[in-house]
């Protein structure tokens, strides 16, 4: 014996729709800033890395279009407002000297909703050893 629909069951899909669609838009919120965090680390890294670079390399100076440090590691973070801030040092630790270039950034999530935090600090340290000039038998 088939049963006829019931006029009664017909809304009940969309009453479940809109209970469900607060977490869904919250779903689609999260992966957008997810996204976005991911993307800003990347681009943080690649500048620290850039940074590290030129920092390291001791012709840089004469042969690059950029003046100092802080111009290198920032030309990939044209698109990051306000701009990352920068800091390198020069040391000599157990492996031999070193440039250590380190680029902060603070990044803001788009929306504020309860347990995902407002502000996250993005902060990425790339260190490189300079190799001997002459190689050790």
């Amino acid at each position: 014996m088939v049963l006829a629909p019931s006029r009664k069951r017909s809304a009940v899909a969309a009453v479940e729709f809109a209970f469900l669609l607060p977490f869904l838009a919250f779903l689609v919120v999260i992966a957008v800033d997810y996204g976005r965090i991911f993307y800003y680390s990347l681009t943080v890294t690649s500048c620290a890395r850039n940074g590290a670079l030129y920092a390291y390399d001791p012709y840089s100076p004469a042969h690059s279009k950029y003046a100092n440090v802080t111009q290198a590691a920032l030309a990939d973070a044209s698109d990051l407002k306000p701009a990352p801030t920068v800091s390198s040092t020069k040391g000599t630790d157990a492996a031999g000297p070193y440039v250590e270039v380190t680029v902060t950034y603070q990044f803001q999530t788009l929306t504020n909703y309860p347990g995902v935090p407002e502000q996250t600090t993005l902060k990425r340290t790339v260190r490189l050893h300079s190799a001997p000039r002459t190689p050790t038998p």
